[in-house]
């Protein structure tokens, strides 16, 4: 019965942490869409009734302003800001350097050194994980997943002869642990071809 009740709650976390930003970014477009609507109206009211006009463009409007600021934050003095704004304020909230690492792996962002794939020594087993972080003393603190609920696990410091570090992009460890160890072969293959 303990197995069952882990096996749900993992479940649930794991698809909780999937979920809720989605729902999240999904919510704050549309409050932006909805407050920009007095912005457009008076366009809105010069396009034919049969276009949603308001709607279209409140979400051309938000995607722009997120077009624009992605920009902005691209040259240097918005890359400073957006900098600070992380140490001082964004870092401060449980999570968020954790969602903000996951993204940039998942977007293939290489200069990403947390979430590195790896297959770990569990016991007598190899099993797929990803190095959070490295210790002064040469040891590896490495989340090891729940299949197939990759964003719940359990967190091991392990010595360095017993991580493998992969030379693998993210998103296919990701989807190994996703998909119950199937492309795993691939894994050990990057594995190997290191040694």
């Amino acid at each position: 019965m303990k197995r069952v009740l882990e096996f749900v709650w993992t479940a649930v976390a794991g698809g909780l942490l999937i979920l809720v930003p989605v729902y999240l970014a999904i919510l704050l477009l549309l409050k932006g869409m909805k407050s920009l609507v007095g912005l457009v109206r008076p366009i809105a009211i010069l396009l034919p009734d049969t276009i949603p006009a308001e709607g279209l463009l409140s979400l051309l409007l938000v995607l722009l302003i997120c077009f624009l600021i992605g920009i902005a934050v691209r040259t240097p003095a918005g890359r400073v800001l957006r900098e600070q704004l992380e140490k001082n304020f964004f870092e401060r909230i449980p999570g968020y350097a954790l969602i903000r690492s996951l993204t940039q792996q998942m977007a293939g962002n290489t200069n990403e050194t947390a979430w590195t794939p790896a297959l770990v020594e569990i016991e007598d087993a190899l099993v797929p994980g990803f190095i959070i972080e490295e210790l002064a003393d040469g040891r590896y603190t490495v989340f090891v997943p729940s299949i197939p609920t990759p964003l719940a696990g359990a967190v091991y410091i392990l010595d360095r002869e017993r991580v493998h570090p992969l030379d693998v992009p993210f998103t296919q460890a990701f989807m190994v642990i996703s998909k119950w160890g199937s492309g795993g072969k691939d894994l050990v293959a990057a594995m190997e071809s290191k040694g």
